[in-house]
């Protein structure tokens, strides 16, 4: 279930960068690329959008866009689903062509199993998103308005560059590293 939990986000995310980015076989520099674009986009598979997207955009600070559906038929005809429609709702960070896209959906008709998160290591697959940021303190004291789990203090990683780990609504561990400005 997990293996196909993983598959389902990666088809998703790879048909909406399709959709919504377009497709060019040459980076910007000019020379031919395997990859249209250098970022990729993340497929989240939550218990409660509307909580998920409260937490996206208000303790993290991304911004939601326009999003898009999937067809029953185009679900379970290309394998991301058994044959379940879904709404993915989308979230950028930044306002670049390439920026990061986060993709939220729920499927209350078949929900999915819940892993353990409790450490980056407790459950096979992807771990951890990080967010590089311009100052942790401001990352973390808006995460901790809008309710967010702050897993410990902030931990030094060497002159002013900290990592603060923040959990979202499904546990899913989300990391800050950056300097911070109140020292």
């Amino acid at each position: 279930m997990r293996r196909c939990s993983l598959f389902v986000i990666l088809v998703v995310t790879s048909i909406g960068s399709l959709l919504f980015s377009g497709c060019s076989s040459k980076s910007d520099a000019g020379t031919k690329s395997a990859f249209a674009r250098t970022t990729i986009d993340v497929g989240v598979v939550v218990s409660n959008v509307e909580k998920s997207a409260a937490f996206y955009k208000d303790a993290l600070g991304f911004t939601e866009v326009p999003g898009f559906e999937v067809s029953a038929e185009m679900g379970g005809g290309s394998g991301l689903t058994d044959n379940q429609p879904f709404k993915v709702r989308v979230f950028v960070l930044g306002n670049e062509p390439t920026a990061t896209k986060i993709k939220l959906m729920q499927f209350p008709k078949a929900p999915g199993k819940k892993v353990d998160h409790s450490f980056i290591h407790s459950s096979l697959g992807y771990s951890y998103l990080t967010i590089f940021v311009s100052d942790t303190a401001a990352s973390v004291e808006r995460a901790k308005k809008a309710g967010a789990v702050i897993v410990k203090k902030p931990y030094k990683l060497g002159g002013n560059n900290y990592l603060t780990l923040v959990k979202d609504p499904d546990g899913n561990i989300i990391e800050f590293v950056g300097p911070t400005k109140s020292d």
